[in-house]
């Protein structure tokens, strides 16, 4: 292979390794204007999207020891990124819809083949931030509850402590008021 195609290859390769996913999409008709607007997008969500000939991702493919992808064929381009893989799918399928392009065809997450119909499932995924957020509410839960109840012996004491107070401290206060209104009224 001459130098400047293992070069290219090995570009492909180190950016199929630094990303936890990848989507190859068919971008034939895609105008320029279109093209920058999804790189945009994308790039806004922390992916990338990039034109790559079939045979340089077959081999970066094989290189990063990524599955085989059957499904390689005319014009074609990868997204890869570092973050969120629901946040790059859920652009892709909002601009595929809008624009009717480009066409989802595979891709591959954490080593696994996935098809275009697995990849628009994820797009319907909350982001990542909100499931952690769920899942962190989901376990904390218990433990809030659990001192909830622990708590409650304690609060409910003080509650009846605080009511004999006020129900002591009443017939005191009626009889300074008392006091009070007698020497107004001598005065």
């Amino acid at each position: 292979m001459h130098p400047a195609k293992a070069s290219i290859v090995e570009d492909i390769a180190s950016r199929l390794n630094a990303s936890p996913f990848l989507f190859v999409a068919d971008y034939t008709g895609l105008k320029v204007t279109q093209f920058s607007e999804l790189r945009n997008r994308l790039f806004a969500v922390g992916a990338q999207f990039h034109v790559v000939k079939n045979t340089f991702l077959r081999r970066a493919l094989v290189d990063a020891g990524l599955p085989e992808l059957h499904d390689l064929r005319g014009q074609t381009a990868i997204v890869t990124g570092d973050k969120d893989v629901a946040a790059a799918a859920k652009v892709v399928k909002t601009f595929a819809a809008e624009f009717k392009k480009p066409t989802l065809r595979a891709g591959i997450v954490d080593n696994l083949s996935v098809s275009a119909d697995q990849i628009n499932a994820i797009a319907d995924l909350p982001s990542r931030d909100v499931l952690l957020a769920t899942l962190l509410g989901v376990l904390q839960a218990p433990a809030t509850q659990l001192v909830r109840v622990l708590n409650e012996p304690a609060a409910s004491l003080a509650r009846v402590l605080q009511a004999k107070v006020d129900q002591a401290g009443a017939p005191a206060e009626d009889a300074a008021s008392a006091e009070h209104a007698q020497e107004a009224a001598a005065s």
